[in-house]
């Protein structure tokens, strides 16, 4: 379980700061689908960011199984990453001379795994995920769906707990998009959390719970009453006219910063 308590993220500082995240009080729920939905520039990526450990909060904590984030070290971040989390990005991030074999077994060679046993493991989730026929092809020779699928076995192929997918059908047509919906539901079915980032709503049916953000004040309908243990004060609350309890004003949280 992933726990935000009264996260803020604020980018620049004095009269051009921008405040993406606003004191955010989240759970994230193991073995669900989690959809964070909004707009472009509403702070979805910057809340993924955080979650994923790519990026840290300018205030607030963020709790993994009982591990502070916050206070853990670069080279400590990176083993938690490699370790726990799969990352599943809208332009696929595949090296294009790299074959799929070699692209799937990436985050295996960068923890040190000599090469066979890479090679073993990378090859098994090639063939669950249905790519066995493009194994030895170059990521250059992939279409988009086929690039896609690779970059989720490429998340996978390490045993994460955590997937987190940020607009994976963006550059898709409705087929493929389609199908790779359909893949993180399986992840979701074999007991692993996913977290989708997206401003379709069509995809984010697609989850158990749905995260809403607009204007970095992010709410979670399905949060209400049953997580108030673990907050000092329930802002993450979302009341039926969908406005959200602010713990502090953005102009005090900006004024920290000047």
């Amino acid at each position: 379980m992933i726990v935000l308590r009264d996260v803020n993220k604020i980018y620049g500082k004095g009269e051009g700061a921008v405040h993406a995240l606003k004191d955010a009080n989240l759970v994230i729920e193991d073995g669900k689908f989690t959809a964070i939905l909004g707009k472009s520039g509403s702070g979805k990526s910057t809340l993924m960011n955080i979650i994923g450990a790519l990026d840290s909060p300018t205030s607030g904590t963020i709790e993994s199984n009982g591990v502070i984030l916050n206070e853990l070290d670069k080279n400590e971040l990176a083993k938690y990453r490699n370790k726990t989390t799969g990352f599943v990005f809208q332009s696929f991030y595949l090296e294009p001379t790299f074959t799929v074999l070699e692209n799937v077994a990436m985050p295996l060679t960068i923890a040190g795994m000599n090469k066979k046993e890479r090679e073993l493991k990378a090859t098994k989730i090639i063939e669950e995920l249905g790519l066995s026929e493009k194994i030895n092809k170059k990521a250059s020779e992939l279409s988009g769906g086929q690039k896609q699928r690779v970059s989720i076995a490429r998340a996978l192929v390490h045993d994460p707990d955590i997937v987190l997918a940020d607009e994976p059908t963006g550059n898709l047509d409705s087929q493929n998009g389609a199908e790779v919906m359909a893949l993180l539901k399986k992840i979701v079915e074999k007991g692993k959390s996913v977290i989708l980032v997206t401003h379709n709503m069509e995809d984010a049916k697609n989850a158990d719970n749905i995260i809403e953000i607009k204007d970095g004040v992010a709410t979670a309908k399905y949060m209400n009453g049953k997580y108030d243990n673990l907050f000092e004060h329930k802002t993450y609350i979302v009341e039926e006219n969908n406005k959200k309890e602010i713990g502090e004003s953005v102009e005090n949280k900006v004024e920290e910063v000047k």
